[in-house]
């Protein structure tokens, strides 16, 4: 499982034009699921992003977490996160999960960083989606779970 997490000023995402995903200041999350993946590497990164102290305390430190600034966060599947490009000029996704067990083990991630995190928004799982996004800092950091 790999995570590509962004702070956020705002983010959103729409399909078809229309927004279906939308939040303040908070954590984007794309995530791309491994066809190895399980629920034990879902509840390790879910842990994670809740936890991660990447906000800035009164003194200006990143002290605090997205659970701590009562943040919010949008979580969008991106199968491409797997994509193997050491080899030739075109990505191999032949290590991404099955599209089935990929959407059951998305929904799991949600649901344990929605116990930890209220305020959970998502895209449309296998949809073209647009994301939008002011990036805060910029913070961008990688988190895996193999």
């Amino acid at each position: 499982m790999k995570i590509v997490l962004q702070r956020v000023a705002w983010a959103r995402v729409r399909v078809n034009g229309a927004a279906c995903g939308e939040i303040g200041m908070g954590l984007l999350l794309l995530l791309g699921i491994h066809k190895n993946d399980n629920q034990k590497c879902a509840d390790t990164l879910a842990q994670k992003c809740g936890q991660l102290r990447i906000f800035s305390d009164e003194s200006g430190k990143m002290n605090l977490s997205l659970a701590d600034i009562q943040g919010a966060a949008l979580v969008v599947s991106q199968f491409t996160l797997i994509g193997d490009c050491r080899k030739g000029r075109r990505p191999s996704f032949t290590d991404a999960a099955d599209p089935v067990f990929a959407n059951k083990l998305y929904e799991y991630f949600v649901g344990k960083l929605k116990e930890i995190i209220p305020d959970v928004q998502t895209g449309v799982f296998g949809a073209m989606m647009e994301v939008e996004l002011l990036n805060a800092g910029p913070v961008t950091l990688i988190l895996e779970d193999k």
